[in-house]
């Protein structure tokens, strides 16, 4: 058992869906199954819940509650605003069986005694303002694609139009393409293959600029939101407001990490032995929140062409016989660590309690 059966009396697990619930009350000593039920998920139902929990799990109790930041989101608030001490576990891992048993009362059961296994625990991210950009950034991450997709497209439809098309806007910058492309026009002489071409190339640029004005707009909100809440990021070098989003959302609040080597392998920074006789070696981090990662790759990308200790620094590692790949490993595992201790030491509280009174528990990145 981990330190979860030193801290609490019972644990109630949580097999998470988009109608309903389903729970489990584990006693934390004995891992035995006090009791079960399943619940709609609704407001109705998390107060149902709540006093399924103080009947079958009086006294010291936590709640091990699985994808608490998407179908438990609203399961997970209103048990912080009641002062419930919360968890979240990632999916258990299903044993094999004979029979194939699987069901949601098992899965509940299989969350419980997973977070009891634990040596860390994760607190659930904070919502408000953190949510509010988590879902700023998300939205406008979707229109970057889309905005790709189109030029990609827009791109593909120059290549395969007619020539005196394709003369015209060959070898054209990518924006100047664009922009040229929604000004088309056609006229009644020309042939319907032609005026459909044009049709189509218009409707895709003006698309992407649709899609252009909407990412910018979401940007700037963006930008706003993270102003107020950490300022404090945007005047660290390399750092924009995009990738200070990023690292306010994957970090949550503090407390939740337990330190900075956990906050690096959230992000997929930490360092992993590769080495194999004399061969003293470290690899890439393919695990972990890739979009910490990418915020985290752009700030060492951005600090390697600005920052001369950064370049100094990477010259010197170079000279050591270093890769450029194993010099970036170390630069986002450096970052990483200066940017924990940044928000730990700036950064804004949670809420809502995350556990009740005389409770410790150590944040873990899942």
């Amino acid at each position: 058992m981990g330190m979860l059966a030193e801290q609490a009396d019972h644990v109630i697990g949580v097999d998470t869906h988009r109608d309903s619930h389903a729970a489990a009350a584990v006693a934390a000593r004995t891992g035995a199954v006090d009791a079960q039920t399943t619940i709609p998920a609704d407001a109705f139902g998390y107060k149902r819940l709540l006093r399924f929990g103080r009947k079958h799990a009086p006294g010291r109790r936590v709640w091990a509650i699985e994808s608490s930041g998407s179908f438990g989101s609203g399961l997970t608030s209103f048990l912080l605003a009641q002062g419930e001490w919360v968890v979240e576990v990632d999916r258990p891992k299903r044993p094999a069986r004979r029979n194939g048993a699987k069901s949601d009362e098992l899965d509940a059961v299989r969350a419980a005694h997973e977070s009891l296994q634990r040596e860390h625990l994760a607190q659930p991210r904070a919502r408000g303002e953190r949510e509010a950009i988590r879902v700023l950034l998300i939205t406008r991450r979707g229109a970057i694609r889309a905005r790709t997709k189109a030029i990609n497209h827009l791109k593909a439809l120059v290549v395969t139009a007619r020539e005196e098309l394709r003369h015209q806007l060959r070898n054209t910058p990518t924006d100047e393409l664009v922009y040229r492309c929604s000004r088309l026009r056609t006229l009644p002489s020309h042939s319907t293959e032609h005026r459909a071409t044009v049709l189509a190339l218009r409707h895709t640029a003006r698309r992407i600029l649709t899609l252009e004005a909407e990412a910018n707009d979401l940007e700037t909100e963006i930008e706003n939101l993270v102003k107020r809440t950490v300022p404090q990021l945007l005047d660290e070098l390399g750092i924009g407001p995009i990738s200070a989003a990023q690292l306010y959302c994957s970090w949550s609040h503090r407390g939740r990490l337990r330190s900075d080597a956990a906050f690096a392998m959230l992000g997929g920074a930490a360092p992993i032995p590769a080495s194999s006789g004399q061969t003293i070696r470290y690899r890439l981090n393919r695990a972990g929140d890739r979009d910490l990662n990418c915020a985290l790759h752009t700030i060492v990308l951005t600090r390697l062409q600005h920052d001369p200790a950064t370049r100094a620094y990477a010259a010197r590692r170079t000279a050591e016989g270093k890769t450029p790949r194993e010099i970036k490993r170390c630069l986002k595992r450096y970052v990483a660590r200066n940017l924990f201790r940044l928000l730990e030491a700036t950064g804004p509280h949670p809420v809502t309690a995350p556990r009740p009174p005389r409770s410790r528990v150590i944040g873990h990145c899942s």
